[in-house]
């Protein structure tokens, strides 16, 4: 009678055993990969659509998107780049590349970014010829780590129609209420710039005195979160100013048709 138990023949099942479920491991990975791209891909239209108040409900995301002409903009000069293909632009990989972007001082990098990429992806959304909305990424430090959203303006550039913050590390309840419907729906109508330019938005502590003729400009803060508020403030300072999309937005003064 042969000895089904000897050490040979169980490392051999082991092993077998083993590399099955490697297997079957790195097939599920494989397959799971291009449906968590898809996913990805798919929230991350939802946001910007929602930032532009075009996400509507009942129609399919992809659908909606093809009304919104991704551009790559040069944010040192502020004028749009055909050179660089799209679909091989990656915002992490530019940002950290030494070749395309630059190391902020300590007096630019309010957001705390450490580096700026030169280059960025930005939305824009027509009725016809004439630009409805420019959707704009923006990223800063908030309590706990790095929070990444969409600012849309209306076509004077300076009117806000949404802001939307799809990754973040805030606390739930807190910090975290930047995801909280109500306090989005705030930022809707308040402005960013005053007539003279200068960049005055800003989450403020407790409630905005609707009374005051700040108001426009103004957020009420979110409560227990002063650390999140303040890097809502500093991040959209940063991307709106020079280092940011000034120039591109001093480039599309006057310039509201796809002509551009």
């Amino acid at each position: 009678m042969n000895n089904n138990d000897t050490i040979k023949k169980t490392l051999i099942v082991a092993i077998s055993l083993c590399l099955v479920c490697s297997a079957l491991i790195s097939f599920s990975a494989v397959e799971l990969r291009d449906l968590q791209e898809a996913n990805k891909t798919l929230d991350k239209q939802s946001k910007i659509l929602s930032a532009a108040g075009l996400l509507t409900e009942g129609t399919e995301i992809s659908e909606l998107f093809e009304s919104i002409e991704p551009r790559i903009v040069n944010l040192e000069t502020g004028e749009f780049d055909s050179a660089i293909d799209l679909d091989q632009y990656e915002e992490s990989s530019f940002s950290r590349d030494p070749n395309t972007s630059i190391e902020l001082s300590s007096n630019q990098d309010i957001a705390l970014l450490k580096r700026r990429e030169n280059f960025q992806t930005v939305y824009l959304h027509y009725n016809s010829q004439a630009l409805n909305a420019i959707i704009l990424p923006v990223r800063g430090y908030g309590l706990w780590g790095t929070m990444k959203g969409y600012l849309a303006l209306e076509p004077d550039l300076k009117t806000i129609i949404g802001l939307e913050f799809f990754d973040h590390k805030e606390t739930p309840g807190l910090g975290g209420e930047i995801d909280n419907p109500k306090w989005k729906e705030i930022w809707k109508g308040k402005e960013v710039f005053s007539d003279s330019g200068d960049i005055l938005i800003s989450v403020i502590k407790g409630s905005v005195d609707k009374s005051s003729d700040e108001a426009k400009y103004q957020v009420d803060g979110l409560s227990g979160a002063t650390i999140t508020s303040n890097g809502v403030t500093n991040l959209l300072s940063f991307w709106l100013g020079d280092m940011g999309y000034g120039p591109l937005l001093e480039q599309l003064q006057d310039k509201e048709t796809k002509g551009v």
